[in-house]
C-alpha cells in the first residue's frame, strides 16, 4: 500500500541496515513489562518490516504453561497494548516464532534445557548462534540469572560468527555499592560491549533528536552555553500514583526510580559537548564528562538548600478523589518515601558555569508529561518598553506526550500600536512525518539486536550517576536534625510550596506544562 508523500519529509532518509535474526530470551515473560511493552514492540517491528525474519522469541518464567497458551496470552496483550492494530495473518506468522520455557531462575537444569532448545533453534531456523537475553524479571533475580547463564555457557556465542548479549532493565542497583557489585557480576559473564543497560527514555524519538537539534543546526550550537542561556528545566510529571507498585516503590522513591537514570540521562544529552563521532563510545564519553562535572552536594545543608523531596497527600486528579501515598495499599504507615523531587543542579565546566538546571519529577501531579525547557537570557527591554516577564525565548523539547519541539519568540501584534507578544514556532512528529513515533522499546530492541549500544548506559555512566544521587539519599537518611524535611503536597497540585520557593529564590518560576 502506497501512502501520500509528505512535503515536510523531502530530503530525509530513514534507511538503516536490518540486523540478522537471533534468539531473544525474555526472563520474566509472565510479567507486566513483557505484556505491555516488549512483545507488542516486537510485533510492531514485525509489522513495520524491521524485525529480522525468523527471529525466535522465548519467554522464560516460572509458571507452568505451553507454547500455545503463551502465544494466546501474548496475542491478547498485543491487541490491547500495540500502537497499531493487530493483523490476523501477520500475527499467525509472528506467533510461530514465540515459545515458552518454564524454569525457576535459580535452577541449573532449566538453563541446560534452554541451551539445548537454543541449539535446536539454531539448526532449524538458521539463527547462527546469535542470542540476546533480556532481564525483565525483578532486580533481585539479576544476579542468579546472570550467574547461571555463565555456568551453563550461554554467555558465549552459540556458534562461530554468533554473539551473546544481555539487556538489563532498571533499577541497575539501589546505590553505588550495589551498582558496582551488579556491574562486577555482569562483567564476569558478559563483556562490556555485550552489555546493554536499558533506559526507555533514551529510546523516545525526541530524546534521540536532542543531539540532532543541537549539532545539526548551526543556529543553536553557537548559543548553547552560559553566555546566552539563563537556565534549563527538566520535568517529568505523571498523574498516576504507585498503582499497585508500592512494594517496589517503597524501596526506591522518585529519586532512585526516575532522577538517577531517566532525568540525569536527559541532562547529559542536553549539556554534553559535541562528540568526536556518533559511535557509541564517542557519545557516551561526552555524557560521562557531564556527570563528572556535576557539582556534588558535599554536606546535608547543601542538599537541604538545593533539593526538595515531597510525598503526595489525598487530593483530586481531574475531579476524582485519590488517596494519599500513605493510604495506598502495601505502603508502610509513616512512610518517608519520596514521590516528588525538585533540585537545583550546577555543572562546573566552561560551557555551563553559573547556569542553574532545575530538575523536577513527581507523581499525582495535574498532568502527565515530560519536557526539557531551555530558557535564553532576555533581550534588553529598553527598545520596546516591555515587562521582563514572558519576554525570553524558550526552546521546549517535548519528550511525551505530543512529541515535538517548540520555540517561543517575540512578534509584533497586528495593529496600529507597537505591541510585542510571544508566539510559538511548533514542530510535531506526527504532523511532520505523517505517522506516530514508534515506541521507545522498539528502537532499543532493534539497536540491541544490531549491536549498537549508543542509547544504552555504560558502566561508568551508571556509577557516576549513583555517586551523585547517593549524596542526596545519604543526607535524607542522616538522622533527625540534619535530614532535609519531607514535604507533603495535595494530589492534583504541582508539588509542595518548598519546590516553588526553591526556584523563586533565584527569581525564576517553574513552567506549567
Amino acid at each position: 500500500m502506497q501512502t501520500a508523500s509528505n512535503p515536510l519529509r523531502e530530503g530525509t532518509s530513514n534507511t538503516r541496515p536490518q540486523p540478522k535474526p537471533c534468539a531473544l530470551v525474555i526472563f520474566g515473560a509472565t510479567g507486566d513489562l513483557t505484556h505491555r511493552k516488549l512483545v507488542p514492540a516486537l510485533y510492531n517491528l514485525a509489522a513495520d518490516g524491521d524485525l529480522p525474519p525468523g527471529t525466535a522469541i522465548i519467554g522464560f518464567a516460572r509458571r507452568d504453561k505451553s507454547d500455545e497458551v503463551f502465544r494466546q496470552e501474548m496475542e491478547e496483550a498485543t491487541r490491547k497494548f500495540s500502537r497499531q492494530p493487530v493483523q490476523d495473518e501477520l500475527w499467525k506468522s509472528f506467533a510461530q516464532n514465540l515459545y515458552y520455557h518454564r524454569s525457576e531462575f535459580d535452577k541449573d537444569e532449566g538453563y541446560q534445557a534452554l541451551a539445548e532448545r537454543l541449539a535446536k533453534l539454531d539448526r532449524e531456523s538458521g539463527l547462527g548462534g546469535r542470542r540476546m537475553f533480556y532481564l525483565a524479571a525483578g532486580p533481585e533475580q539479576f544476579e542468579p540469572i546472570i550467574s547461571r547463564l555463565k555456568s551453563s555457557g550461554l554467555n558465549e556465542p552459540g556458534a562461530e560468527g554468533g554473539w551473546s548479549r544481555v539487556v538489563v532493565e532498571k533499577p541497575f542497583g539501589t546505590d553505588l555499592p550495589s551498582a558496582r557489585h551488579l556491574n562486577d557480576v555482569v562483567s564476569g559473564a558478559f563483556h562490556e560491549s555485550s552489555t546493554y543497560r536499558i533506559d526507555h527514555f533514551l529510546g523516545k524519538e525526541t530524546a534521540q533528536n536532542i543531539m540532532v537539534l543541537r549539532f545539526a543546526n548551526a543556529i543553536f550550537e553557537p548559543i548553547w552555553n552560559a553566555r546566552y542561556i539563563d537556565h534549563i528545566e527538566i520535568t517529568a510529571a505523571e498523574t498516576l500514583g504507585v498503582e499497585g507498585r508500592a512494594g517496589y516503590y517503597e524501596t526506591s522513591g522518585a529519586l532512585r526510580d526516575m532522577v538517577q537514570n531517566h532525568l540525569i540521562q536527559l541532562l547529559t544529552l542536553v549539556c554534553m559537548e559535541p562528540p568526536t563521532d556518533l559511535g557509541a563510545d564517542g557519545v557516551r564519553d561526552e555524557k560521562v564528562k557531564v556527570l563528572r562535572s556535576l557539582r556534588p552536594f558535599a554536606k546535608p545543608e547543601d542538599v537541604a538548600r538545593n533539593v526538595v523531596r515531597g510525598q503526595y497527600a489525598a487530593g483530586a486528579i481531574n475531579g476524582k478523589s485519590v488517596p494519599g501515598y500513605r493510604e495506598e495499599q502495601n505502603v508502610k504507615p509513616g512512610s518517608q518515601t519520596d514521590t516528588f523531587v525538585a533540585m537545583r543542579v550546577l555543572i562546573d565546566n566552561w560551557r555551563w558555569s553559573g547556569v542553574p538546571i532545575y530538575v523536577r519529577v513527581g507523581k499525582r501531579l495535574p498532568k502527565s508529561a515530560a519536557e526539557i525547557a531551555i530558557e535564553f537570557k532576555p533581550a534588553p527591554h529598553i527598545l520596546f518598553n516591555r515587562d521582563a516577564e514572558g519576554g525570553a525565548n524558550v526552546l521546549v523539547i517535548r519528550i511525551q506526550p505530543d512529541e515535538g519541539v517548540s520555540l517561543r519568540i517575540q512578534s509584533k501584534l497586528p495593529g496600529a500600536a507597537l505591541r510585542v507578544e510571544p508566539v510559538k514556532m511548533d514542530f510535531q512528529y506526527g504532523a511532520s512525518f505523517g505517522k506516530a513515533s514508534p515506541e521507545a522499546y522498539e528502537r532499543l530492541l532493534l539497536d540491541a539486536m544490531s549491536g549498537d549500544p549508543t542509547l544504552f548506559a555504560r558502566r561508568d555512566e551508571v556509577e557516576q550517576a549513583w555517586q551523585f544521587v547517593d549524596a542526596i539519599e545519604q543526607a535524607w537518611q542522616a538522622g533527625e536534625g540534619n535530614a532535609p524535611a519531607l514535604c507533603t503536597y495535595p494530589a492534583g497540585s504541582w508539588g509542595p510550596q518548598e519546590a516553588e520557593d526553591l526556584i523563586e529564590r533565584d527569581g525564576r518560576k517553574w513552567r506549567r506544562l
